[in-house]
């Protein structure tokens, strides 16, 4: 069971990272945020676990194939219980499997034929039937895909990962309002510790140049994003 008031601690204790990109280096080390997590209840410290398994960078290893990505998503799924935590990394994942889409119609290949495991999430079907379309009429929910589009075909590498991470970020940061000072909250804050790191940690020509081999190869994210990913 959790301790409210330990949660309120941790999270008033913590740093405020800085707007994106506007950031230098993460608010703290990962040594430093890994000793302030130690307060939190074995269950919780087990779900964020789950949640950083699938979303941080490096918990994803080039290696992974799509189907070995994809499953161990629909195991941490089944294992998390928390609603909020679910529809972040749904989210997050939509992104990627749209990133992903992004990437293959580029290199020339075809839709996905059905029942092949090359992403997650609700619009996997939708993605295939309008292949051909800029944004696969998904302008609704991600009106940035049309931009995403045009750098990708523009070869503009470090725009693009500017323009996800961006997107990463605001997903993520739309459901802080709900949670100020309880779990989900801390699980926003790392998440979004993950995504400054990626940012500071590499010169932005070599962060480019990693994040296109990422999402080449380990997707299983964000040959294509989602078979390795945005953190």
């Amino acid at each position: 069971m959790s301790d409210p008031n330990a949660y309120v601690m941790l999270i008033t204790g913590l740093p405020r990272p800085e707007a994106l990109f506007r950031s230098k280096r993460p608010p703290l080390s990962r040594l430093k945020l890994d000793r302030r997590l130690r307060v939190l209840a074995p269950d919780d410290a087990e779900s964020l676990a789950r949640v950083e398994q699938i979303l941080t960078w490096a918990s994803l290893p080039i290696s992974m194939s799509e189907a070995q990505f994809v499953a161990r998503v629909k195991t941490a799924m089944q294992a998390i219980d928390n609603e909020t935590l679910r529809l972040i990394i749904r989210d997050r994942l939509e992104i990627r499997t749209c990133i992903a889409a992004l990437r293959r119609r580029h290199r020339g290949e075809a839709a996905p034929a059905p029942g092949t495991v090359w992403g997650y999430g609700r619009w996997l079907a939708h993605i295939a039937r309008n292949w051909s379309e800029t944004s696969f009429r998904l302008d609704g929910g991600f009106p940035w895909l049309r931009e995403a589009d045009r750098l990708l075909k523009a070869g503009d590498r470090l725009a693009l990962q500017r323009l996800l991470l961006d997107q990463v970020w605001k997903n993520v940061s739309r459901h802080a309002g709900e949670h100020e000072f309880d779990f989900e909250a801390v699980v926003i804050y790392v998440l979004k510790w993950d995504i400054v790191d990626r940012w500071v940690r590499h010169d932005s020509e070599l962060a480019a140049v990693r994040f296109e081999e990422m999402t080449e190869t380990g997707l299983g994210d964000y040959a294509n994003l989602f078979e390795r990913e945005l953190h």
